[in-house]
């Protein structure tokens, strides 16, 4: 895992918009085709908690994802998130736009990634972040490396970073019923 540097937590603490792709990501990576042709994918319940908390803290959330999938677009639905981009081809022309819609810049948002059509979007973003399972090709250009691998808590662990940076965990925990 990357080090948590002074630079790092700075950026950390400067995050508005969080950007996830799915496949490999928010999922193992693996793909569940039925005798119809119907895609399955697990997500990882931890990883919908902290993009749950990211939102309701006020960073937003947004899926860009290449491959069109009914099941990215369903989990959206249950996560209750706004960006949700499915079938997207050019990542970083999409993360831009958004950008523009959120009014914030590139360098106040975020991307996981874990292949290379993620590494345009990434490398606009103050943090290019990767589960620990990502291509190897990835890892030169991360700034953040999750300790966990994609669909087993990798996108929690970079919620939960944010969260502390910018201070909001206690806060978080409180509401919860536990004292910090």
């Amino acid at each position: 895992m990357a080090l948590h540097t002074s630079e790092l937590l700075e950026r950390a603490r400067n995050i508005r918009l969080v950007c996830f792709d799915v496949d490999g990501t928010l999922t193992d990576g693996r793909l569940y085709f039925d005798s119809e042709g119907r895609e399955s994918k697990a997500f990882n319940v931890h990883d919908g908690q902290g993009l749950r908390l990211l939102e309701d803290n006020g960073i937003a959330v947004a899926f860009i994802t290449a491959r069109t999938s009914e099941s990215a677009s369903a989990r959206a639905r249950d996560l209750r998130l706004s960006h949700v981009f499915i079938g997207v081809k050019d990542k970083a022309a999409c993360l831009k736009l958004l950008c523009e819609r959120l009014n914030i810049t590139t360098q106040q948002a975020a991307f996981m990634g874990d292949d290379v059509p993620d590494l345009a979007a990434m490398k606009l973003c103050a943090m290019a972040c990767v589960p620990a399972n990502a291509h190897t090709w990835m890892f030169d250009h991360a700034d953040w490396i999750s300790s966990k691998k994609s669909g087993e808590g990798a996108a929690r662990e970079l919620c939960d970073f944010i969260l502390e940076s910018q201070g909001l965990m206690p806060a978080i925990l409180k509401k919860w019923g536990v004292n910090p």
